[in-house]
This record gives structure tokens, C-alpha cells and sequence, in this order.
């Protein structure tokens, strides 16, 4: 299932059957809880509680890359083995077009967790999605290419609102809307993709490289870059967060000695980028 994020790997989020299958293609660990997908505001608030401030991000953010971390209203609409047996939900209502009509035309939430291994980078094409785990899919849906190329921000609201996952909604956006966030702390276990190492290739990932070593492919960055993976020559950050997971996938093809990748700015989307080149990297726990 395409959406603006990434490719998903879509199954009934209430029936745990279909949950355990999509832990299986992935090979992911069952303690990582698993995003529903709503089609509207409407479904979302039968899955999960929300409170003012999750209203106020809803109808800022949504449909978009923005995942709420809430109460869970009801464990009948996301079983408890998609939420990793925790008493709160990860919701969000997609924005891509196709993601939209599966969700409505199936009338309840998907779990649709990034439709590669567990680890490996998220797929961002439909032709990467169907080497990753196309073999385990039922039926497949190619919407191009996705426009953001990141993983939703994950956002709790249990107590005081928490960054739990950078992504293309930022920092900055989401303080406008509910105030300053605070640390994770130990509510970072109830988000996807944040396992130490995750979105890895099987090279290993070099960071902040400004000349990459010999048998090293290199991931640059502006207008200094060269190469065939430049991830954006004007140094655009939404541009590169588009073409990262797809541009790693492609250098890692050619079984290179490493992958080299240039600093890129931590500022702004640049907060999630280098999120994910951390855990790509190894580097985060």
C-alpha cells in the first residue's frame, strides 16, 4: 500500500491473524507496536482517546505524516498483538490518495508498518516494496513514487506531549500547535523505528564523510556533491529526505565496501534525516 510516507504492508489492524503475517514477512520483533492507518477523524477517535491537543494536531496535520501516540479507546479495532500488548495506540490518517480509498473501501483501520524486512531501509518506490516482501502480499498497489521518503513523526500524548520519532512533520511545527515537547524518556518503546540499528543496508553506513574512501559509495549532499547518489545538488532537505531510503537501497546494490554519507544539517527535516542514518549507521540506542 502506497502512502506519502512510505510503502506499508497493509493487513486488518483488528485481526490478529493478519497482524502475526505481517510481523512474519518482516521478520520484525513483536515487542515494536504497529501504526493504525484511519481513513478519517471519525475512525481514528473509535481507535484511541483523544484529548485537545491531539484534536488541535488532527486538524492541523491530517491527512499527513503525523502519528499520535494515545489511550487506546477500544481493544477490539486494533488487537493487542498490533499494539505490541501496551494500553495506547499509534494512529494516523494518510494523506496519499490510494492509501485513503483502501482504508474507506475496507471500513476499519490497517496496521501498515513500511513494507520491507525488519532493519532494512523502508521502501519508497513500488518496485522496491515488492522486493522487499512483495511475495507475502495478497494483492499489491503501485501509487509511484512516495513524496516524503520518511517515516511519519511520531508524537506521544500520554502526559506531557513527547517527540518519540522525528519525520517530515518537524519539531518546530508541532510545538507551534500544542507547546514545548518534552524528552522521550521511556515512552519511546510504544513508536515504531526505534530499534539501535534499523533502515540499515547491508554495507555498513559511514556518516558525516566529505571524501568517501576507496570501494566506498557516497551519499553526498549540495552543490559540492558528485556522484550518482547526490541526495540533493541544490541542498534541498526535503528533497533529500525524498530520495534517501531509495538512494541507499541503489548504492547498496552495488556491494560496496561501505556507504559514505555527507553531513547533512540537523536542522528542521534535517532532525529525522540524520535520525535515519543513525540507526541505519548503528549508532543509536
Amino acid at each position: 500500500m502506497p502512502t506519502e510516507t512510505v510503502y506499508g504492508l497493509a493487513a486488518d489492524a483488528g485481526n490478529a491473524r493478519a497482524v502475526a503475517a505481517v510481523y512474519e514477512a518482516k521478520g520484525r520483533p513483536s515487542f515494536n507496536p504497529l501504526i493504525a492507518h484511519a481513513a478519517d477523524v471519525a475512525m481514528a477517535r473509535r481507535i484511541a482517546r483523544f484529548d485537545a491537543r491531539a484534536e488541535a494536531l488532527a486538524a492541523r496535520f491530517w491527512p499527513g505524516p503525523l502519528t499520535l501516540v494515545l489511550p487506546v479507546a477500544g481493544g477490539e479495532a486494533v488487537c493487542d498483538l498490533a499494539r505490541a500488548g501496551l494500553d495506547t495506540v499509534a494512529v494516523r490518517v494518510p494523506g496519499h490518495p490510494l492509501a485513503h480509498a483502501l482504508i474507506a473501501r475496507f471500513g476499519g483501520p490497517v496496521v501498515a508498518p513500511s513494507a520491507n524486512r525488519s532493519g532494512r531501509p523502508s521502501p519508497t518506490t513500488f518496485a522496491d516494496a515488492m522486493e522487499e516482501t512483495g511475495p507475502a502480499a495478497a494483492a499489491a498497489l503501485d501509487g509511484g513514487a512516495c513524496e516524503v521518503g520518511l517515516e511519519s513523526t511520531v508524537v506521544a500524548l500520554l502526559d506531557a506531549a513527547r517527540l518519540l520519532r522525528p519525520g517530515a512533520v518537524t519539531r518546530a511545527e508541532i510545538e507551534a500547535v500544542v507547546g514545548p515537547l518534552a524528552e522521550a524518556e521511556d515512552d519511546a518503546k510504544r513508536s515504531p523505528g526505534r530499534l539501535a540499528r534499523h533502515y540499515a543496508p547491508n554495507a555498513p553506513v559511514r556518516l558525516d564523510v566529505t571524501e568517501p574512501d576507496a570501494g566506498e559509495a557516497w551519499l553526498s549532499f549540495g552543490a559540492a556533491g558528485r556522484g550518482p547518489w547526490n541526495l540533493s545538488p541544490a541542498g534541498d532537505l526535503r528533497e533529500a529526505a525524498a530520495n534517501l531510503f531509495a538512494y541507499l537501497r541503489a548504492a547498496d546494490r552495488t556491494a560496496p565496501a561501505g556507504i559514505a554519507v555527507a553531513p547533512i544539517p540537523h536542522e528542521g527535516l534535517g532532525e529525522a534525516i540524520n535520525d535515519r542514518l543513525k540507526r541505519a549507521a548503528g549508532f543509536v540506542g
